[in-house]
């Protein structure tokens, strides 16, 4: 018999909730790291069991954080070393969209009447006030439910390990919000787990949230695998000129405009697979790099994209975004040399051609060209980027990108204007869970059973879908795509080997289908976010259990 998880988990995501534990915030995702960790202290199993749960700081990450990670081992007759992974994140986005009332961010109980009184709130937001069935909170939805989930149970287990043929770890990881320092960190100890106590896994199961897919959609769901992101960029380097002379300057801010303009929310950059398709792309970033106010025009600009992938590699991504980025740098000579003819013509001056020409490397192709021109250009760029990063290793992963870019563009030894693309970010790796292989089939099948066996609420059937839509933690749980995507990524990675490394070999060492069983509620990272209580709490957790007894036991 399942145990009754809502109050208990009810009251785990309000105590989680007041413990503030925002992305990068000093201290803060320590704090609720060993908040979680004393829990698992008071009860029994863990006790007895010291090596089944660790604090774990994570490495190569210049914030001080920690992920918790524990542990249960069946005890069921017959043993395995089959064990399924439990995951999920203990960090929030910030709470500076509360304003001066930022405090009441993690007071779930006060927070409705505060936002009733203080903020204009929809239609929507007052009905579920009202309604009851929400609880409001950073983090309530995204994703401390989903974690508090998972604590419950491992305590449920703990206390029963003999129902389980087979293991369970849980990984409560900080940083997803931002880079996954917390979820790679955490691949080593799964590695170490793997090979001291001799886990097999195979399975991940992911608690981050869920919400509607339309207006008045009233289906929760279900997401076999992950969507992945990659976050191609630019650096647009122009040509000054004083403001009063216009038309001598080749302005990076206009590039980069027209850049956004064909970039953002084109679904020629989405992505289908299954019968489902990613929602398009959207600037991320939009910048100058003129520190001070003066009358003269830029020289170099960055802005950076937020681009979904269903399966499409490293490859095919910056090949397509460079055929767009090549469009818009021609609409942009193209529209440059129209307005100053229309000038001329105006102004009564004999009209010349402007003479710009397009432009634009990736990040690899202008490397490839540098190095046959200074033998000695690869030691050049990495003393570069060591230096860099020694003089502000804080520095943040994009930015360190364009300056590495601006420095290879300068040993170019030309004043003429140019793009170069690249990757600014981690790699988070679309996942498909669609049965190719038996561990793929058989995840599919235990949580198919779980659901026939489980009793959702009335009107709000549970729909199953292949990609959770939303950038997580999955990605790092199983391979994705080919060694010759791979190599692009890298290849187009400034950042490569200083601000960061893909743990490839390490996700070998793990390698298991996914699956996402999280909370549903509305309007994650913004004032009004809010987890339904009757699913999240109650229905959830109950479903992933009847999973894990499904795939431990035999």
């Amino acid at each position: 018999m399942l145990p009754e998880y809502f109050q208990e988990v009810k009251d785990l995501t309000v105590e989680l909730v007041s413990v503030r534990s925002v992305n990068k915030a000093p201290g803060e995702e320590s704090a609720i790291a060993k908040h979680i960790l004393g829990y698992y202290e008071k009860h029994p199993y863990f006790r007895e069991n010291p090596g089944s749960f660790r604090l774990q700081k994570t490495k190569n990450d210049p914030i001080d954080r920690h992920n918790v990670i524990a542990y249960v081992r069946g005890t069921k007759e017959g043993g395995s070393d089959k064990t399924v992974i439990l995951i999920g994140h203990i960090d929030t986005v910030g709470v500076d969209d509360f304003g001066e009332f930022a405090d009441y961010a993690t007071k779930p109980e006060e927070l409705p009447e505060l936002l009733k009184e203080h903020f204009l709130l929809s239609d929507e937001v007052l009905e579920d006030i009202a309604s009851g069935d929400y609880l409001f909170g950073r983090g309530s939805l995204d994703m401390k439910s989903g974690v508090a989930g998972h604590m419950a149970i491992m305590k449920h287990f703990s206390e029963q390990p003999e129902l389980l043929k087979g293991n369970i770890v849980a990984v409560h990881a900080c940083d997803e919000e931002d880079s996954s320092n917390g979820i790679i960190s955490a691949l080593d100890v799964l590695t170490e787990l793997k090979d001291e106590c001799g886990f097999d896994y195979i399975a991940c199961v992911n608690a981050d949230y869920t919400t509607n897919r339309y207006p008045n959609d009233t289906n929760f769901y279900v997401y076999f695998g992950t969507i992945g992101k990659y976050l191609p960029g630019c650096s647009v380097f122009g040509k000054e000129a004083h403001a009063g002379q216009p038309f001598a300057a080749f302005d990076p801010n206009l590039l980069t405009a027209i850049i956004t303009k064909n970039v953002s929310l084109n679904s020629r950059l989405s992505d289908m697979a299954q019968g489902e398709l990613t929602v398009p792309p959207i600037s991320l970033k939009q910048m100058d790099f003129k520190p001070d106010y003066s009358v003269q025009t830029a020289l170099a600009a960055q802005v950076y994209y937020n681009v979904f992938s269903h399966g499409s590699g490293a490859d095919k991504v910056i090949a397509t975004f460079k055929e767009v980025v090549e469009e818009s740098y021609d609409e942009t000579l193209e529209l440059m040399d129209r307005r100053y003819r229309e000038y001329c013509e105006r102004a009564g001056i004999d009209y010349t051609p402007l003479g710009w020409k397009r432009s634009v490397y990736t990040w690899e192709e202008l490397c490839e060209e540098l190095r046959e021109k200074n033998p000695s250009f690869d030691k050049k760029i990495e003393e570069f980027k060591s230096a860099l990063h020694l003089k502000s290793p804080d520095m943040d992963m994009r930015r360190f990108s364009h300056e590495v870019a601006q420095f290879a563009w300068n040993m170019k030894k030309s004043d003429a204007p140019g793009v170069v693309i690249y990757y600014g970010a981690i790699l988070s790796a679309p996942i498909e869970t669609v049965g190719r292989n038996e561990g793929e089939r058989a995840l599919i099948a235990g949580v198919e059973k779980a659901l026939s066996e489980t009793k959702s609420l009335p009107g709000r059937p549970i729909q199953k879908r292949f990609f959770y839509p939303y950038i997580s933690d999955s990605s790092f749980m199983a391979v994705s795509g080919d060694r010759e995507s791979h190599k692009k990524y890298i290849y187009n990675m400034p950042s490569w080997g200083q601000k960061y490394v893909h743990p490839f070999e390490k996700i070998e060492e793990v390698d298991v289908p996914v699956v996402n069983i999280g909370p549903q509620g509305k309007d994650g990272h913004m004032l009004s976010e809010r987890v339904h209580q009757k699913y999240s709490f109650g229905v959830v957790p109950s479903i992933t259990t009847r999973v894990l007894l499904e795939l431990l036991k035999q």
